[in-house]
């Protein structure tokens, strides 16, 4: 969930983070299906969120707007904010306990500094593999190759952006002698991740 304002005056004013407490802990309770279905909630009373972030408009004197809600859901829910307050990650995982939160926490100070795309190859957005193939192919086209072997070249390409730029394929900035996958798998056989959400200003 985001609460938007215009200013870092308003971000760091204490009733602006007291009723952005207040709406997450709406959500987390109702858990609603959308972000229209957040913003009908019923808020302290007889006003609705969206109401109620509408009147914020006028008391703070600028724009404030409910912009985004999205779910994420795991046996085990770790968050984690950067200390500028300028990086926030939710990483879910497929196992509960202390272990698992402790690699949560590492998981999730990974994607704050090294901006996954994806949890694996296979939920990379189709888009972002088209792009990455057509980059590709213009790279090798620009080095001279044969027509013929572009593709080729374009997949050998696409490899390396799957592991540089998926999470579980990543090199673990812990210890770059394995991936993320790798060092789960250290802490527990099945241990994974499951999904993530990163939002940075």
């Amino acid at each position: 969930m985001a609460l938007n304002c215009e200013t870092d005056f308003v971000a760091r004013n204490e009733g602006f983070i007291g009723l952005t407490q207040k709406f997450a802990d709406i959500a987390l309770a109702q858990m609603p299906a959308s972000l229209e279905d957040l913003l009908a909630l019923p808020f302290e009373g007889n006003v609705t969120i969206g109401e109620k972030v509408g009147e914020q408009n006028g008391i703070v004197g600028e724009k404030i707007e409910l912009s985004r809600y999205e779910k994420i859901s795991g046996d085990l829910v770790v968050t984690y904010n950067h200390s500028n307050n300028k990086r926030s990650v939710i990483v879910a995982l497929n196992q509960a306990g202390d272990a698992a939160a402790e690699a949560g926490r590492d998981v999730a100070m990974q994607i704050a500094a090294m901006s996954p795309v994806s949890v694996s190859k296979d939920d990379v957005d189709p888009k972002i593999i088209e792009k990455e193939i057509e980059i590709g192919k213009e790279l090798a086209r620009n080095e001279g190759k044969a027509e013929d072997m572009l593709e080729k070249i374009s997949m050998g390409r696409l490899n390396k952006f799957f592991q540089e730029n998926t999470l579980l394929s990543q090199k673990f900035v812990k210890n770059n002698d394995q991936t993320v996958q790798q060092y789960l798998q250290s802490i527990s056989k099945d241990l994974t991740v499951t999904g993530f959400k990163h939002v940075a200003l």
